[in-house]
């Protein structure tokens, strides 16, 4: 099969790799019909160091199961999936506490041996814990919303729950990649009377306004933040969507004492500023990694019925061909977020269907 992989800092090659196989009597093989670029592909894709085997990429994906594994009982071949971002078995004591991220024999795709999601098929492992089966038909138009659920939806969502968003709150979304407007949707979706979307790029929070969004503030750093408390007073609830200390520094700043951060984004720092001044302020500090597989389900009759539109991020389809272009386009902001067609439309184990609409 043909598929991505990352061999360093800026190096994303499509090549031929052996096509998956069923290895364990859990597993499933998924044929992939569409796939995308996470901003947190970004990360390696700037900094990763050189390497000869590289790494395969990508880990949000949706397809139709092809092969199923002796064991696998909820999925049979030819039923359409959508995986979270990472595999579970959902079963063991942290995934019926709904935190599948931490799932004892969970994993991530594109490690031990594991597929990544830019690809033409994945072996699931842990299938029936895992996928999540759609009530569509492989060329719905929903296809870009739900592919969303496997990752950037869901962690939107995860920053809303753990933030403590509720009916009539005021709301500060920092970042507006495509988690930071997914998060604006799951803030209005919970009940959030007031959405701030902090952001400079005009095309993404002009989106975040169709969104929800009730503001934006372009402005950064304590420019940013005397012009968010200006508008606002100070919030009670910030979901902070970038990953970077400047991000962090921005919540802290426009949170109220008392109030609650949550980080989704991938933290690029080590150290943050925990100290005594922040000790006094009573601020929550939470967040981290969307158990995606437990949102899944709560979010999908909402985007089954058009309730939400989170696929609306993806602003460009390439094919997987294309993908080493999509990395290049997403890196220098030319793209939100980017769609991987792995099949063409017309090919035999592809789905004749119209592109993904935006």
């Amino acid at each position: 099969m043909r598929a991505a992989v990352m061999y360093g800092a800026g190096d994303v090659r499509v090549e031929n790799r052996p096509d998956p196989k069923i290895v364990q009597p859990s597993d499933a093989v998924v044929r992939t019909l569409a796939a995308c670029v996470c901003g947190s592909d970004l990360w390696p894709y700037a900094s990763m160091p050189a390497t000869g085997t590289g790494r395969p990429m990508g880990h949000e994906f949706l397809g139709v199961v092809e092969e199923t594994g002796a064991d696998v009982t909820g999925l049979k071949p030819g039923d359409l999936v959508v995986a979270p971002f990472t595999y579970s078995d959902n079963t063991c004591d942290y995934c019926a506490k709904g935190l599948q991220i931490s799932c004892r024999n969970g994993g991530r795709y594109g490690f031990d041996g594991v597929d990544g999601g830019q690809g033409e098929a994945v072996r699931v492992p842990y299938a029936d814990g895992t996928l999540v089966k759609l009530p569509v038909a492989a060329d719905s138009a929903l296809l870009p919303s739900l592919l969303a659920l496997s990752d950037v939806m869901t962690t939107g969502h995860h920053g809303a729950v753990t933030a403590g968003v509720r009916r009539g709150d005021t709301v500060l979304v920092v970042g507006d990649g495509a988690v930071g407007l997914c998060a604006v949707i799951a803030a209005g979706r919970l009940g959030a009377e007031r959405i701030v979307l902090a952001g400079r790029h005009e095309e993404r929070t002009a989106l975040g306004r169709e969104f929800g969004a009730t503001d934006v503030v372009a402005e950064r750093g304590e420019e940013g933040i005397a012009r968010i408390r200006e508008l606002t007073g100070g919030v009670d609830k910030v979901i902070e969507a970038v990953g970077t200390r400047q991000a962090l520094d921005t919540a802290l700043g426009a949170v109220l004492d008392g109030g609650t951060v949550s980080r989704l984004g991938v933290p690029q720092y080590e150290q943050g500023p925990i100290g005594p001044a922040e000790f006094m302020r009573n601020i929550t500090l939470t967040g981290g990694a969307s158990p995606a597989r437990a949102y899944i389900e709560q979010l999908l009759p909402d985007v089954l019925d058009g309730t939400i539109a989170p696929g609306r991020v993806f602003d460009e389809t390439f094919s997987l061909d294309r993908t080493p272009d999509a990395y290049r386009a997403m890196a220098d902001r030319q793209v939100l977020k980017a769609l991987i067609r792995p099949w063409p439309l017309t090919h035999p184990r592809g789905e004749r269907t119209s592109p993904c609409s935006t």
